[in-house]
């Protein structure tokens, strides 16, 4: 356990955005609240948009990377947009009985970027259709 904690420490140093004093301004945004949730079980397939917000406000021009890992863990999707600085919603099309896997940034495509350009560390919303 104790490694395990050293391990982390020494992770957290080695963020660049340590080098200064830290602060809400200088860390990346999170995901702070997904709908569906992450790791629900029964949600209904006639819902009709995904929405995610972030801990800080975001650029909003035209600036999200929703990535797949597969065609058949993927839902059907519309233009997303921006209803606040800090939520965006994606049109979807769900389909009953089904797993969906989406990347809210992940390596390359990081275009989810807060005000400042600092890309939102990766999250993972993966939820079931009843």
């Amino acid at each position: 356990m104790r490694s395990l904690v050293v391990l982390s420490i020494l992770a957290l140093l080695s963020c660049p955005a340590l080098a200064k004093k830290p602060s809400v301004k200088s860390m990346p945004p999170v995901v702070v609240m997904t709908v569906p949730q992450s790791g629900e079980t029964a949600v209904d397939a006639k819902l009709k948009e995904i929405k995610v917000t972030f801990s800080k406000d975001m650029k909003t021009k035209e600036m999200w990377s929703f990535v797949q890992i597969s065609k058949d863990t993927f839902p059907e999707v519309g233009e997303p947009k921006y209803v606040d600085k800090r939520t965006i919603v994606l049109p979807v099309t769900l389909q009953p009985g089904k797993t969906y896997i989406i990347w809210i940034n992940s390596g390359k495509f990081n275009a989810f970027r807060d005000v400042d350009n600092h890309p939102a560390i990766p999250y993972l919303l993966v939820f079931e259709t009843k």
